[in-house]
């Protein structure tokens, strides 16, 4: 059974498995891997976990003005499948979680269980009411994810560089499916799994719908103040 736990220098050789599961280049969604980051050497490795864990708070204790968050790493026997990050403070650019799954982990409903438990910590910690999750418009698995944890698509994001896909979730209205997927797993019984195929279904007809009016209709540039590109990554670009 797979549970999420903070950043540790315990599983440095399974980091590095998963890291070479993904593949050269910084990809790892989830994770906050920089580009100036030495996560080869065990020291240059200790020092990022340590700042991965920095600042990090319960229930309770006043969020710091410094950038911060909660970072998780999806762990099963051992084994380093993903991370999830949730981000304390606002970023309109980002959003506020930020995810990804090992390519060999995939397919699994990791990704939706591991942010069924991330929109759990960020309404008893943080005590947030909704939270913004974006993702590319291409990245229909990732859309996929959102919508099952309850995700309304706000609108298209037109970068210039990237289209970018905007869900809020509202945390109070999830409740009470998060907290059945929670008692179900990540592997999510017969009958969750047939809904949720069945949800799926229904997205991707969405998907092709939206896609199609897409092509007739130009969506409208919107760019954050102080915005110059979309980072997919799902830690913090810097």
């Amino acid at each position: 059974m797979p549970t999420l736990i903070s950043p540790t220098t315990s599983l440095y050789a399974a980091f590095q498995d998963c890291r070479d599961d993904w593949g050269p280049g910084l990809h790892e969604d989830g994770f906050g891997i920089g580009p100036g980051d030495d996560l080869d050497s065990p020291d240059g490795f200790a020092d990022w976990v340590r700042r991965r864990v920095w600042l990090d708070h319960g229930a309770g204790d006043p969020c710091p003005g410094e950038r911060h968050a909660s970072c998780r790493w999806i762990v099963e026997d051992g084994q380093v499948l993903g991370g999830i990050t949730l981000r304390h403070l606002p970023n309109d650019d980002l959003g506020q979680i930020g995810y990804g799954v090992r390519p060999s982990a995939r397919r699994r409903g990791l990704a939706s269980w591991a942010l069924g438990e991330m929109l759990r910590e960020a309404r008893t910690v943080l005590g947030l009411n909704r939270v913004l999750i974006p993702c590319l418009e291409d990245n229909i698995a990732s859309a996929r994810t959102i919508e099952s944890q309850g995700g309304v698509l706000q609108g298209i994001l037109d970068t210039g560089h990237v289209r970018v896909r905007r869900y809020w979730i509202d945390l109070a209205r999830c409740r009470s499916g998060c907290a059945a997927r929670r008692a179900a797993g990540p592997a999510g019984g017969t009958a969750w799994i047939a809904s949720y195929a069945a949800r799926a279904a229904s997205s991707a007809a969405r998907w092709s719908r939206l896609q199609a009016r897409a092509a007739s209709t130009r969506v409208s540039r919107v760019r954050p103040s102080g915005v110059s590109s979309y980072s997919t990554r799902g830690g913090f670009s810097s």
